[in-house]
């Protein structure tokens, strides 16, 4: 573990008292504007983040766990977060959730918001942060959890799954029921690390068995049915013989299905399709759309075990590396 950075090591660092520190990192007005940015300067250089429990709590923690998530706009880190909220209800620990926007200068901002209030943990998905984030994570005075994603190096705590490997193991499925012609169709590239990653495997996958991709569509925005809709219409158009579209994304591949069957075209038989994340919105389709489940919700419970079972030890346990298996489910799609 780093040495915990105090505010007198700022200060020290800066060339001024730890008071004049403190009221720099305050915004105090009686610290010249040259002064503060020093401050500001090295605080984040160094990933010190301010306490803002005042008086004789200063030294304490509250009773939350941050949790920083890119978007709850999708059905994805719901899952996550009632995993969390699982297993953290009978405890005296409650979430708060921070989001990113998948912009890292955004997950920093919150992440610096989130533990100047000393949370009891800290769960952030993904690997990926700026150099400032990392920085602060590693000094951070709790247990902190990295979670969706093991294709990396992790700051501490990590609890996820293989997405290069996912997408190696559908390319796996979908070459043996011998799809040749297959397009991909993906969304938020590249700000979303765990679905290019996808993306990279799967290609990968291909690549090892001698084929390649007929067609590829990376999507800027959000993903949604009507989209994967849209995107479906629009490849089919470009490329009618296609006999398979792999999805970044369940809410895609369901767009998908929904173009197809208005089309009139035989799912399977025309054109196989297959998403990820096995979401519950897939339930009641006409068909059962293929998928992997990415095991978001027992993420999200083992994250928070980590940070009781952290927090009863007194942080002394060792660092959990917890790489899940996603299951590919069939369905009727492939």
């Amino acid at each position: 573990m780093t040495k915990k950075l105090l505010l007198k090591d700022v200060a020290r660092l800066a060339g001024v008292s730890e008071m004049t520190a403190s009221r720099a990192l305050r915004g105090a007005p009686d610290v010249s504007a040259k002064t503060k940015a020093r401050v500001e300067e090295i605080a984040r250089a160094q990933g010190y983040v301010p306490n803002r429990i005042a008086g004789s709590l200063s030294s304490q923690s509250v009773n939350l766990v941050a949790v920083v998530v890119p978007s709850l706009n999708s059905f994805v880190f719901p899952e996550v977060l009632s995993g969390i909220s699982a297993v953290l209800k009978d405890s005296e620990l409650k979430p708060v959730v921070g989001i990113s926007g998948y912009d890292l200068e955004e997950e920093e901002s919150v992440i610096r918001e989130m533990l100047s209030w000393r949370p009891s943990g800290l769960i952030v998905a993904g690997l990926e942060h700026t150099e400032a984030t990392r920085r602060m994570l590693q000094q951070a005075d709790c247990p902190v959890v990295e979670v969706m994603d093991t294709d990396g190096d992790p700051v501490r705590h990590c609890v996820g799954i293989s997405h290069l490997q996912a997408g190696r193991d559908m390319a796996e499925q979908i070459l043996a029921r011998g799809y040749r012609r297959i397009g991909f169709i993906g969304t938020k590239m590249p700000q979303d690390f765990r679905a290019r990653k996808r993306f990279d495997g799967f290609t990968d996958g291909l690549a090892a068995e001698g084929a390649a991709l007929a067609d590829l569509e990376h999507y800027s925005g959000e993903s949604s049915i009507l989209t994967g809709r849209e995107l479906t219409a629009q490849m089919l158009a470009r490329r009618p013989d296609l006999d398979c579209i792999y999805y970044s994304s369940d809410v895609m591949s369901v767009g998908g299905l929904m173009h197809c069957l208005a089309a009139g075209l035989s799912v399977p038989g025309d054109i196989a399709l297959a998403g990820f994340n096995n979401l519950q919105i897939l339930q009641g389709l006409p068909l059962m759309l293929a998928t992997t489940d990415a095991s978001r919700r027992e993420i999200g419970e083992r994250a928070a075990q980590i940070i009781l079972q952290s927090r009863a030890e007194g942080g002394a346990e060792g660092l959990v590396f917890d790489r899940l298996c996603p299951a590919i489910s069939l369905g009727e799609t492939l």
